[in-house]
């Protein structure tokens, strides 16, 4: 059995993201797969940093919704959450992707 397939799906679906959705990243925004069972094929994934409060979050939800059942063969529900404007995101990033993602409140203020 190859590595590939000793990982699990949370695993190719926080690469997935980092790869397909770079745009969130660039913005400020955070990802973290909270949920991804290969046995009920649902995916929990939060959206946070920049993304709370953002005109088109709902946009990239979408987006992300349909690529990832498109994407996955295992994978036939997906709920994308993004936390209220009120929330500065910090809350999603513990657990998520290391050191690939740096949340710093002052990162929402480059425009």
């Amino acid at each position: 059995m190859s590595d590939e397939s000793d990982e699990s799906l949370a695993d190719r679906v926080e690469r997935w993201m980092v790869g397909q959705m770079p745009i969130i990243q660039m913005h400020g925004g955070t990802s973290v797969v909270r949920e991804a069972d290969p046995e009920s094929g649902e995916v929990v994934v939060e959206l946070g940093g920049t993304c709370s409060g953002c005109g088109i979050s709902n946009i990239t939800a979408d987006n992300i919704r349909r690529d990832l059942i498109m994407d996955f063969e295992e994978v036939d529900d997906v709920t994308v959450r993004t936390a209220s404007s009120g929330d500065n995101g910090a809350s999603t990033v513990e657990g998520g992707r290391g050191g690939e993602l740096r949340h710093e409140t002052e990162s929402a203020n480059h425009f």
